[in-house]
């Protein structure tokens, strides 16, 4: 009692009331039954006025030509196992079923009980479930279609669509308990309406009336949303006013673009870096910034344009040239809410090609990777540079790169990471980042990898830098500095030293060296005013070649 206590008040000094405010009325809304009255299920089919287009399609000769031959296959084979039923979720081919086990109840049931609901998923995660029910897989079906002009692609989207709506009804069922998943899902049926709405075979109205049951599902519980001051205010706030376009509602567009713009302003950070300190998450809310700004109508303040261009910026700096890649920092729960490309999950040169076009005047030299940018209406920037040509505290060698994470948090901290160090060689992580894995699975694959002991960096007494307070809660947080030394010696191409106290008294300090011969030299030193004596580990995850 005294530790759930002591774990309480100290989230409330490091969080402040507010965001305990907002999840206490949240709570409060889900135990009266609040939520279960205003978003009441078997809503009608009503005949809305045909939307106006919120953006142009690109044209299937321009596809063609950003996919070549290679892009085209893969688009086409991914796309062709849909229409026979099956999707990829997670790298793994299953059938495409949106059924349940058990007969539906209201949202607010599975929210209360969530465990039960995992019980019956994959690795008892809900992701597992949620995924189909993202749409991800209808834009390989819609970018098919546009590519092709084959109908059974339209045929395809409009049969699992309405699989969908008929096994999941407004407000019933797992996939309506949570407003991030309505708002991307929302947002891919905007898609969706856009790219099929020609084709001879469709069911649109039912498609517009289910876009609006989608829109009405998210105000109610946006109370969760700022409690948790991460993605899931940058999506549903982006879901609200892409309805508000959408419907032409007013209540719709206000909302959505107040808590949008503050999100972009409060949620990136002085150096770019997105407030869940996640390289996934990063390219979720940039994915979600370029979707804003290819549908919106007006300008973006000058403090979101700011922040988004620092946000490009930060992913930009990150990306290993040769592979696409960047480490795999903080949580990563697999999510590409706009998957506009035939890249790897893996491959973030579409986000941060369009990204750096959108945000930066810039961009990296045309590829496969091009597409995104072509289906969010940006054309080629007139700078193209590789990552290297961004100022950040990466250093660089001949062939190899290295980042030394020294970061600031302001929030909720995925990963207890503080001078962890990836180190790339011609495009191979040498030294690398865990990632996740799984976040809610039985021990001991309950988001183990957020530990420090499983990052590139040193360990006291087998502690963690910070303190977990939960499977998602980490307190007590210690910010790193760091700084780049100015050297002498012409053999040295670069050297940056970081420090921080996540110990207590004991300070560790970092400093990482490369030479012209492409040596990379690493030195920790770990300083205690006490005699007492301490276990220091140095941990290095290194693949398995």
């Amino acid at each position: 009692m005294k530790s759930k206590f002591s774990a309480a008040l100290k989230y409330l000094l490091q969080f402040g009331i507010r965001p305990l405010a907002w999840y206490a009325l949240y709570k409060f809304g889900l135990l009266t039954g609040h939520y279960k009255r205003v978003t009441p299920p078997q809503l009608p089919i009503t005949n809305y006025q045909s939307p106006a287009p919120l953006f142009l399609l690109p044209t299937p000769a321009q596809l063609s030509q950003a996919l070549g031959e290679e892009g085209r296959a893969a688009l086409l084979k991914e796309a062709d196992e849909i229409v026979n039923g099956r999707v990829r979720i997670f790298g793994e081919l299953v059938p495409l079923d949106f059924t349940h086990p058990e007969p539906l109840r209201h949202w607010t049931e599975y929210e209360k009980n969530v465990e039960r609901l995992t019980l019956n998923a994959p690795h008892h995660d809900i992701k597992f479930i949620w995924e189909p029910a993202r749409f991800g897989w209808a834009f390989a079906l819609g970018r098919a279609y546009r590519l092709t002009q084959e109908e059974k692609y339209a045929q395809a989207f409009w049969r699992h669509f309405e699989a969908f709506t008929q096994a999941n009804p407004a407000n019933l069922g797992p996939h309506w308990m949570n407003g991030q998943e309505v708002a991307i899902r929302l947002m891919t049926l905007v898609w969706c309406a856009h790219v099929f709405a020609k084709s001879p075979i469709t069911t649109y109205q039912f498609l517009i009336t289910s876009i609006h049951h989608h829109a009405a599902r998210i105000p109610p519980t946006l109370p969760y949303a700022r409690s948790q001051n991460n993605n899931h205010l940058v999506t549903e706030a982006a879901a609200l006013y892409t309805a508000g376009l959408f419907f032409d509602n007013v209540k719709w567009h206000a909302l959505g673009w107040k808590w949008l713009n503050w999100a972009f302003q409060n949620q990136i950070g002085g150096y770019g870096e997105y407030i869940q300190h996640s390289a996934n998450y990063h390219r979720v809310m940039l994915q979600t910034a370029l979707w804003i700004n290819l549908v919106k109508r007006e300008n973006f303040p000058v403090k979101t344009s700011q922040a988004l261009g620092r946000s490009a910026h930060w992913l930009f700096s990150l990306l290993d040239n040769e592979s696409g890649l960047v480490p795999n920092l903080g949580a990563n729960d697999g999510a590409l809410i706009f998957p506009l490309s035939s890249s790897s999950f893996e491959d973030y040169r579409p986000t941060a090609q369009a990204a750096a076009r959108a945000f930066l005047r810039s961009g990296l030299p045309a590829g496969v990777w091009d597409e995104m940018s072509l289906w969010f209406g940006l054309k080629p920037a007139e700078r193209v540079a590789d990552s290297s040509a961004y100022l950040a505290d990466n250093l660089r060698g001949p062939n190899s790169w290295a980042y030394l994470r020294a970061s600031h948090f302001k929030s909720r901290l995925a990963h207890i990471d503080q001078l962890h160090l990836d180190l790339w060689w011609r495009g191979l992580n040498v030294a690398q980042d865990a990632g996740t894995y799984l976040y809610n699975a039985p021990p001991p694959w309950d988001n183990p990898l957020a530990a420090t002991r499983v990052h590139n960096t040193v360990t006291v007494d087998g502690r963690d830098q910070m303190t977990r307070a939960g499977r998602f809660l980490v307190l007590d947080w210690a910010n790193a500095y760091a700084k780049n030394l100015l050297e002498s010696d012409e053999n040295i191409l670069g050297r940056i030293r970081a420090y921080h106290r996540g110990y207590g008294a004991i300070k560790h300090e970092r400093t990482v060296t490369v030479y012209r011969d492409e040596r990379w030299l690493v030195e920790d030193k770990l300083t205690s005013p006490r005699r007492a004596p301490h276990t220091y580990r140095l941990h290095w995850l290194l693949p398995d070649w």
